[in-house]
């Protein structure tokens, strides 16, 4: 009996992570290298002010959600959030594959970003990087340079999160105010830039769609824009500050993410007069500010990269560390490291997923990607979903929060309609068919994983998985949700 009511080792993590390191790990996540690669795609589907007010809705949507991650956390500030959310609501079996889904889109985003940084040297030195083709797929030429830099840097971070979260976190801070400086710096120069004039932000809707379409496709993207405000919630167990602080510091990540979006798409507006380049924003900043102005906005791009890549790769390993602890996946995902107290065999393994994807080439990459983005759709929808299940509107329930029950349940139905964006075939941020069959081939291969778990899965105490995920007893857990 004694053995039964021994509380379970749920490891060592350290507590080191503050407020200004779990902020930049939200926001240097939210950025990435996209706002300075997607501005001008932007700008030519919804013009740069229809864009800008899209984009803007979809950081307040991404709040409404955030409501129930906040809430979830200051109850359960346990490592793994999303994994443990899921399974708060809805136990051991839809949180396997809640998590499944979230945890290969985070690899996937750690993959983009690594291959990013050789796209970036391929365009400022493409001498350099296209050096030993080795085959085409998709269209896409791989050069041995190109896996070589991808491969390396993906190791550089693989060590950095290895040695530590507080390590990470600092990184990431130092990263995201050299990459706001710069942003700024950019914003304020392009003022006086050769090629700026406010007309050339017309048409302001685009030259496609009128007003709502044209704000209503930029909206749709939300998810995929701002997914990386969910990684405070998977290292909640390393905050060194009260979880209470949660929700703020997801809002202001978001609110930094969103305004630095929309400075970057009137950057580009302003300066594009006539500009069929690839990369729209890359061309004008060349031809208003020159080589120097393409260095300067290399250096905000290298930042992104590398925010992406550490904040990505940190909340990936916790979400893993946390599924093995439980004993959903394999147990060994949860070993610490003796000296840094890191989950560092999930860090290794993810970091060997991501090494296959320079191999692979962008566009094939970018298929799955975009497959990838369901993922934390769904690990959206379900943390909504759990957070309106738990929070109650009786008065006399210890779980009383009609405020936080209301906003779950809109949550829910944001997360939902973004899900139906993604996956219904009329819906013009549709999957295409090359990332539907991706994800069908992840859907198959997790219900293969799944039933050679399920033995196991089976045969796990309802209380000890209770107290591994959650840090709460079965008994407690049951109590709130009953009322």
């Amino acid at each position: 009996m004694a053995k039964k009511n021994k509380k379970p080792d749920r490891g060592d993590l350290q507590q080191n992570l503050s407020e200004k390191f779990v902020w930049a790990i939200a926001y240097g996540s939210c950025i990435g290298w996209g706002s300075f690669i997607l501005p001008g795609d932007w700008i030519q589907t919804s013009g740069p002010i229809a864009a800008s007010i899209g984009i803007f809705i979809g950081a307040l949507l991404m709040m409404i959600i955030a409501v129930s991650y906040g809430a979830l956390v200051e109850r359960f500030p346990v490592s793994g959030g999303a994994f443990a959310f899921s399974f708060l609501g809805f136990g051991r079996y839809v949180s396997f594959f809640s998590s499944w889904f979230l945890t290969f889109g985070y690899v996937c985003v750690v993959a983009l970003n690594a291959t990013a940084f050789s796209l970036l040297i391929k365009f400022l030195v493409p001498d350099v990087i296209e050096i030993g083709k080795l085959y085409t797929i998709a269209g896409w030429d791989v050069y041995i340079t190109e896996i070589i830099i991808a491969s390396v840097l993906l190791l550089v971070f693989m060590v950095i999160t290895i040695y530590g979260a507080s390590v990470s976190g600092s990184l990431q801070f130092y990263f995201c105010i050299a990459m706001v400086i710069v942003v700024v710096l950019m914003f304020v120069s392009s003022f006086f830039g050769s090629s700026f004039s406010l007309d050339n932000l017309k048409p302001y809707h685009g030259p496609t769609y009128d007003w709502f379409p044209a704000i209503i496709m930029i909206v749709s993207v939300a998810p995929w824009a701002y997914v990386g405000f969910d990684n405070i919630p998977q290292t909640a167990e390393e905050f060194n500050f009260s979880p209470n602080k949660t929700f703020k510091l997801i809002v202001y990540s978001l609110l930094a993410a969103a305004v630095t979006y929309v400075m970057m798409i009137l950057y580009t507006g302003w300066l594009t007069s006539e500009n069929d380049s690839l990369w729209t924003t890359g061309a004008v900043t060349r031809e208003a500010f020159g080589n120097i102005g393409l260095g300067v906005l290399a250096i905000a791009i290298i930042m992104g990269i590398f925010t992406g890549l550490n904040g990505f790769l940190l909340s990936a390993s916790r979400l893993l560390f946390s599924m093995g602890r439980s004993g959903i996946m394999p147990t060994v995902f949860s070993k610490l490291h003796p000296r840094y107290k890191t989950p560092y065999v999930a860090i290794i393994f993810l970091v060997a997923l991501t090494l296959i994807a320079p191999w692979l080439g962008r566009t094939a990459l970018t298929w799955i990607v975009d497959m990838s983005s369901t993922g934390v759709s769904i690990a959206y929808f379900v943390t909504c979903l759990s957070a309106a299940k738990l929070f109650s509107y009786d008065k006399n329930s210890t779980t009383y929060g009609p405020v936080y029950k209301t906003f779950a349940i809109i949550g829910a139905v944001i997360s939902f309609i973004f899900l139906a964006l993604l996956l219904l075939p009329i819906s013009p941020a549709s999957l295409s068919l090359p990332s539907h069959i991706a994800l069908g081939f992840w859907t198959l291969l997790g219900l293969v994983f799944f039933f050679i778990r399920l033995p196991k899965l089976r045969r796990m105490d309802k209380d000890e998985l209770s107290q591994l995920i959650l840090d709460t007893r079965k008994k407690d857990v049951e109590k709130m949700l009953d009322e």
